[in-house]
């Protein structure tokens, strides 16, 4: 595969992050264990089901138990996570924040070996905390105490995909494959911790169920295996500076579906991210 290809096959997962903030509102009121545990059921079977069709089932017992663990612990803390800040703060201030990731994983890129943190890298994270600001403190209704909560897992949750993302250049020899049993393995943990602590509330009535369906064929299932082969096999710059349309992509995905009213400062505070997020890449792309 060349890098081209894997580039563009990485950006898919872009698109489908871009609907993971209006998927988990129509998945309401089923709480986060639970559609955690429901959606990587459901793109963990999509997994094995295309590693054995493809004749790579002999791959996974070959993948060393450290490698998944480390996947299982990012993909269950990252959605864990979002999941739950979605449900404690507003839906377009949530997302917003939490997609601070992708500027987040070009800084944590430069302190790996052989890299270094640019000017332009301290440029982009100011601009980028900067929208994060914006929001909290004048996204939507305004600044809400209540809030807070979701607010601060939302900034957990893009720390955690940014550090999972990043890491995974460590762990590259590991196939895409094993991303199958990176999901199962959360469902396993999701639905243990789920039956311990939560109360089962089943997503309601259609939209519900199809939104939940949805996450887990898509930005809870397909979106991971796309991401594993772009990071692992692509352009990580250009995919990197490719991801960075998605906090624009998932507010605009809400605006249209009538969940987030279109303002001034929701528009401020993406243009912040994203031209902190580029202005990164640029550093990092620069010789």
């Amino acid at each position: 595969m060349t890098k081209t290809r894997a580039t563009i096959i990485g950006f898919i997962a872009v698109l489908l992050w871009a609907l993971l903030a209006l998927l988990t509102v129509g998945s309401e009121p089923t709480p986060p264990l639970l559609l955690n545990a429901l959606c990587f059921t459901i793109g963990g079977t999509l997994g094995i089901i295309w590693t054995a069709v493809s004749g790579r089932l002999g791959q996974l017992k070959d993948v060393p138990l450290k490698v998944y663990a480390f996947g299982t612990i990012g993909l269950f803390g990252y959605h864990l996570l979002y999941f739950s800040a979605l449900r404690l703060a507003p839906a377009a201030e949530a997302g917003l924040i939490s997609y601070l990731w992708p500027l987040l994983i070009v800084l944590f890129s430069g302190l790996l070996p052989g890299e270094r943190l640019k000017p332009g890298h301290l440029i982009g994270a100011g601009l980028g905390f900067a929208g994060a600001a914006t929001i909290i403190s004048g996204g939507g209704s305004g600044f809400e105490v209540q809030y807070l909560p979701g607010y601060g897992l939302a900034l957990l949750c893009a720390l955690t995909w940014s550090g999972y993302s990043v890491l995974s250049r460590l762990v590259g020899k590991a196939p895409t494959s094993s991303v199958a049993v990176f999901c199962l393995t959360t469902a396993v943990a999701s639905w243990g911790l789920h039956l311990a602590l939560e109360e089962t509330v089943w997503p309601a009535g259609t939209l519900g169920w199809t939104s939940t369906l949805l996450l887990g064929l898509g930005p809870v299932g397909l979106a991971f295996y796309v991401w594993d082969i772009g990071v692992k096999q692509g352009d990580i710059q250009m995919l990197g500076t490719s991801s960075y349309a998605a906090p624009l992509l998932s507010t605009l995905v809400l605006v249209l579906a009538g969940i987030a009213q279109a303002s001034w400062v929701l528009a401020l505070a993406a243009a912040l991210i994203t031209g902190g997020a580029l202005i990164a890449a640029r550093a990092s792309a620069a010789k």
